[in-house]
């Protein structure tokens, strides 16, 4: 999503089937900155010489705790903390611009050179994912490091782990440069209570300034399956250039063998070269052509394919060998004029043709990666791993790395899924229904380390209508939200997994913000599970709820159900609804339904309202409540007659704090029960309820 100021954008060869038979077994077979330590480390629970029993989590709790919610998805999670160590565990940390803060679950290990961390598979694997972080360059523009991998004692391999796509700096849209001065001196800087381009003498502002998007990953196929009790060693060479590596988690699974189509059209029989040496996309190019004419699948066999351009795609269907396997890898490229839409540069992508065109339609998309080569953000930029508009599409199974958004749809369109999708480290969104996306579906995909809202539903100019966002996991959002809502009508989302938003967001959004058209209809948000959500607002000075409310430009005032949610170890509030101030006389949120929510554990209160407006409760129980239960300074007119926001109990709201019941009867209906910035009494860890 776009920010704003305030921090809160030809002709082929004859016979190809014969030909590409050939080529397909020949490819299958071919294919078969951290200078110190932040403070409040400790030492390691497991030690050197000893072995961890594999501790298997989602986002980085005890699985039975978020039961039915996230990706459905083979992929173990092991927590770097949690496994045998001789390094140095940093965090728990939930300070913003912090390395702990960053990491899943809000912990890592340290390692020094000679150093490492080993993880016992919980179940069979043939692959792993490794998320990490090296120190970034003195000068800005990333590192790169050794990372020795071994399977007990043997099979040993080398990561080469960079930086070169992470270490961010600064205010939006960031720099790269560690020693950039404040980018927008006419911004309020909270950290020096003032807007510096209007501050005599000019303050001092630290550089580097705000650094963060610290983490990246890296895949790794292992050449065999291994099984359940072998131990995957992550060692820090002796000589590793890199004085710290931070290891955050370990993802394994087992991919098995690439998938081969010998009735597709292969893109080997049109010259791509799987080497990844020389440019594949005219090759692409010509097989979808001819594909597409013959009504016939396109083929992406195993191989690196290099593609530094987008590909236009429409009424057809490409399938890869896994994305594992097939990946699909471009550089990023400046354009000699900036294009219509004001891109100044290009890379790879699998873009739908602009609506405008009247978009694409019957386009199938799965098992393969996209490798992008996205560095810096700029928001005018289509250097998106997924683009257009795709009609009656489905998109399944891909790998989307290193782009600036995952998937970026401008409708009108309607009708696509997207399923079992992993998206991971992006200069800006998972994937963002932008405009008139309606009767569409967004369900089991993985969306880690984004640096901006994973998913979003933006109903800029048209509304988004009948979208679901379902069962998906979501992880570790630098900025803004796990997930956005802007408008719309009639959407869903449920069943999710969304943990450890950093800046600036919430687990949740409800945002009437960014031109959005307004809510109608009905919004249901059901049984999903956010933990150590809600971030603190660097410009309000305040906690945001974990779901959080927003009405900065129209009036919320759709159906809204919140039903069955669980707000776990939420960092300030559960649930925030608010207007900004300076519109506090405007717009108000009304009609919002809570039921059969569970809370365990805020830092301050359970509901915040920073709004007029009312909301209705039913069987929401709490526990562990920071501070008290309520916080409802309504738009702060502390009217004799109450507050301007309204609760109603409906019965069965039980459970509390050490002040006693979290929705008491003297807080009814409109109690003005107003301190928004209490001290914060960190939770104890989740558990059963």
């Amino acid at each position: 999503m776009p920010r704003s100021t305030t921090g809160d954008p030809t002709r082929p060869p004859r016979g190809p089937l014969r030909r590409v038979a050939v080529l397909v077994a020949a490819a299958t077979a071919a294919a078969v900155g951290l200078s110190t330590v932040p403070a409040g480390t400790a030492s390691a629970g497991t030690g050197a010489g000893r072995t961890a029993a594999p501790a298997v989590t989602r986002a980085a709790l005890t699985p039975s705790l978020v039961a039915g919610r996230g990706a459905r998805v083979d992929i173990a999670e092991q927590e770097a903390e949690n496994a045998a160590t001789d390094g140095t565990v940093i965090g728990p940390d939930r300070t913003a611009y912090t390395l702990p803060a960053e990491a899943s679950g809000r912990k890592a290990v340290a390692l020094k050179p000679g150093q490492y961390v080993e993880f016992t598979l919980p179940s069979a694997a043939d692959a792993i994912t490794v998320r990490y972080s090296i120190p970034d360059a003195p000068g800005g523009g990333g590192t790169t490091a050794p990372l020795d991998v071994t399977v007990d004692g043997g099979h040993r391999t080398t990561m080469r782990l960079t930086s070169q796509y992470a270490w961010l700096y600064n205010l939006y849209p960031f720099s790269n440069d560690p020693d950039a001065g404040v980018l927008h001196p006419d911004w309020w800087i909270t950290e020096c209570s003032c807007v510096p381009g209007a501050t005599t003498p000019a303050p001092v502002i630290p550089t580097p300034f705000r650094p963060n998007h610290f983490y990246d990953e890296q895949r790794l196929l292992l050449g065999r399956t291994y099984h359940a009790g072998d131990r995957v060693r992550l060692a820090v060479p002796a000589g590793s250039s890199a004085g710290t590596t931070v290891i955050d988690l370990l993802d394994s699974q087992l991919v098995g063998a690439p998938r081969i189509d010998p009735l597709a059209v292969n893109i080997l029989a049109f010259g791509a070269d799987p080497t990844g040496h020389r440019d594949s996309a005219d090759a692409v190019d010509r097989a979808i052509a001819f594909a597409v004419r013959t009504r016939l699948k396109v083929y992406l066999p195993p191989g690196t394919y290099q593609v530094n351009r987008h590909i236009v795609v429409d009424n057809v269907t490409i399938e890869g060998a896994g994305s594992w396997y097939t990946i699909i890898k471009g550089h990023q490229v400046d354009l000699a004029t900036p294009a219509p839409d004001s891109s100044v540069h290009t890379g790879v992508g699998f873009y739908g043709k602009d609506a405008s065109a009247g978009g694409s339609h019957n386009v199938h998309l799965s098992g393969f990666a996209i490798e992008g080569d996205v560095r810096e953000r700029i928001d005018t930029d289509q250097v998106n791993g997924i683009g257009g508009a795709m009609s009656d599409s489905t998109i399944d199974g891909l790998y989307i790395h290193h782009t600036k958004v995952g998937m970026w749809f401008d409708g009108p369109m309607s009708n696509l899924r997207i399923t079992r999708n992993v998206i991971a480290d992006q200069i800006a969104d998972g994937i963002n229904f932008h405009t008139g996306v309606t009767d569409s579906v967004v369900s089991d995909n993985v969306i880690r380390n984004t640096g901006d809202d994973a998913l979003a539903m933006w109903s800029e100019k048209t509304e988004d209508a009948r979208d679901t966002f379902d069962h998906n996991t979501v992880q570790t959002p630098v900025l803004a939200n796990g997930i956005a809502v802007y408008g719309g009508t009639d959407n869903t989302v449920s069943a999710n997994l969304v943990a450890d938003p950093i800046r600036e967001g919430s687990g949740i959004q409800v945002g009437s913000r960014f031109g959005a058209e307004a809510f109608t209809g009905h919004l249901w948000i059901t049984g999903n599970s956010t933990v150590r959500a809600g971030t603190y607002e660097l410009n309000w000075n305040i906690g945001l709820g974990a779901i959080w409310f927003y009405a900065l430009e129209k009036n919320i005032a759709a159906d809204i159900e919140v039903v069955g949610d669980d707000f776990l170890d939420n960092t300030y509030n559960a649930v925030m609804l608010v207007a900004d101030f300076p519109v506090k006389d405007l717009y108000s949120i009304d009609n919002v339904h809570f039921r059969d929510i569970r809370v365990d554990g805020t830092g301050t209160s359970v509901v915040s309202a920073r709004a007029a407006g009312s909301a209705t409760f039913q069987n929401m129980d709490a526990r562990n409540v920071g501070a008290v239960g309520v916080n409802n300074c309504g738009s702060f007119h502390f009217t004799p007659a109450g507050s301007e926001f309204a609760l109603t109990d409906l019965g069965g709201n039980d459970g509390g704090g050490t002040t006693g019941p979290w929705l008491a009867s003297w807080e009814l209906p409109n109690t003005i029960t107003c301190d928004d910035r209490p001290p914060v009494a960190a939770p104890p860890a989740p558990s059963p309820w």
